[in-house]
This record gives structure tokens, C-alpha cells and sequence, in this order.
């Protein structure tokens, strides 16, 4: 019993490296015996589906002897159909990269904003409730209660576009159409004075709009910005004195009556 399994491991390992197993004496030129070859493959098959490998393909007639080994297959998952990718790769960069085709009107865009967005945000971007208004507040931002709109605060007409296309409507979202997308954009962006009534937003056009608060935005330069505060050598344990309460709460007695223990940020 143990000699057929060391027939069958050797019949494995033989063809994962492209060698014959012969015999002891038999001759190399010899002609195989009837169904020799078919047993030792049905037999490799089965050795190689018991132990969870992939089946060796056919060595190549002249390998060069320092050839790398081939890296292992592990045999999980698969490769993303390109419907699968395109699923996913729907975002949208300001600069019009990732928008789809079609196009969509101001007016066209006011039904279906009635139709799958009013509920929420009311008739002309309100918003209704506590829901987020998405229309006015123009030179509010440095008030004391800033409204941060696309009209008044938004960087890009992309941010718009991506989170619409991708998250709305709510509860339905990606249910829209591009063309249904450009719209709504579109009517967005009327309700906020940056295009006309008679505007049609497309993936031709749609770089061209420029939303006020644009140039506010910057990158990140903290790097240089902040590079003065920055020490080189943080303290890391006992930085602090002893902390002690200073004051309590007066009507919910939440202050511990002890001092807290001091900290340590190791």
C-alpha cells in the first residue's frame, strides 16, 4: 500500500518538473504500454485534486536551467470582469475626468429634482427641515452662522456631480441616469445663479463651470505652514504637572470627587 503512494508522489512531482518515471530497467526508448500513460495521468489528476494544487501545465521543450520557479497559485478569487470594475469607477475629478456621456437641461432637471429630491431639500434648495440646503448663503461664511452651500462654499461642480451620480437619491441612489445626473446638476447649479435657465449641462461644457469658493480651497501645506511648531524632540511621559480640578459642573453633579491619576503617553 505505502509503495503505490510513493509511486503516485513520484508520478506528481515527475510531472510538476516535466521528467518520466520509468521503471527500474526498463528502457528509455521503449514504447509505453497500453494505457500506462492514461493510469499515471488519471492517477496524477487525482493525487494533485487531493491536495488542493493546481494541475501542471506542459514544460516547455528547452527551459533554460536557471529559469526562476513559476510564483504559486493560490487559487482565491478571480480576475474583475471590466463590467465590475466600471461598477465602481464612477467617480468624477474636477477637471471633467470619469463623467459619463449625455447631457441634461435646467428645466428638465427642476422636474426631477420635484420628482426625487424636493421631499428633502424643498422646492428651490431650501432645504426642509433639518435637512441640508444645498442653494444660497452667499458671503455667510465668515458670519456667525454660515450657510455652506454649492453656491456659497463648494469647490467643484464634480463634487456635486460624483455625489449625486452616487448617492442620491436617498434610499434609491445610482438609480438615476447620467442624463437624469446631468440635469439635476444642472438645475443645482441654476438655483445658485451660476447658469441660465436655458443651460444645458454636458460632459463637453461641464469643465467650464467655476463655482465661487473655488479659490479658497488650497492643498495641504502643513508641511511648510506649521513646520515651526513642530518640535524634534516630543515628550512622550510625564509632561505635565500634576492635574488637578479647577472648577465642577453646577447643576449635574458629573466632576469625580478624586483627582484624576496623572497621564502617561507611552
Amino acid at each position: 500500500m505505502w509503495k503505490s503512494a510513493e509511486a503516485l508522489l513520484a508520478v506528481a512531482v515527475a510531472g510538476a518538473v516535466g521528467l518520466a518515471v520509468l521503471p527500474a530497467g526498463a528502457d528509455p526508448a521503449a514504447p509505453a504500454e497500453p494505457g500506462t500513460a492514461a493510469q499515471k495521468t488519471g492517477e496524477t489528476g487525482k493525487l494533485q485534486q487531493a491536495v488542493n494544487v493546481p494541475a501542471p501545465g506542459p514544460a516547455p521543450a528547452s527551459a533554460p536551467a536557471s529559469a526562476p520557479a513559476s510564483a504559486p497559485v493560490i487559487g482565491l478569487g478571480r480576475t474583475a470582469l471590466p463590467e465590475e470594475i466600471a461598477a465602481w469607477n464612477i467617480d468624477v475629478r474636477p477637471d471633467g475626468e470619469g463623467l459619463p456621456a449625455g447631457a441634461g437641461s435646467v428645466r428638465r432637471g427642476e422636474d426631477l429634482f420635484l420628482q426625487n429630491c424636493a421631499t428633502c431639500h424643498g422646492e428651490f434648495g431650501e432645504g426642509a427641515g433639518r435637512w441640508p440646503v444645498l442653494a444660497g448663503g452667499r458671503g455667510t461664511l465668515q458670519s456667525d452662522r454660515p450657510e455652506k452651500t454649492i453656491g456659497s462654499f463648494w469647490p467643484y461642480a464634480s463634487t456635486v456631480f460624483d455625489y449625486v451620480r452616487r448617492a442620491m437619491p436617498f434610499g434609491n441612489n445610482q438609480s438615476l441616469t447620467a442624463d437624469d445626473t446631468y440635469a439635476i446638476v444642472a438645475y443645482l447649479l441654476n438655483l445658485n445663479d451660476l447658469v441660465p435657465e436655458d443651460y444645458v449641462l454636458s460632459k463637453d461644457n461641464f469643465p467650464k463651470v467655476e463655482l465661487p469658493n473655488q479659490p479658497n480651497f488650497f492643498d495641504d501645506d502643513r508641511e511648510t505652514a506649521e513646520k515651526a511648531f513642530w518640535k524634534n524632540d516630543p515628550c512622550m511621559a510625564d509632561c505635565a504637572g500634576a492635574v488637578h480640578v479647577t472648577a465642577r459642573a453646577q447643576v449635574l453633579n458629573v466632576t469625580p470627587d478624586a483627582d484624576p491619576p496623572k497621564g502617561n503617553l507611552e
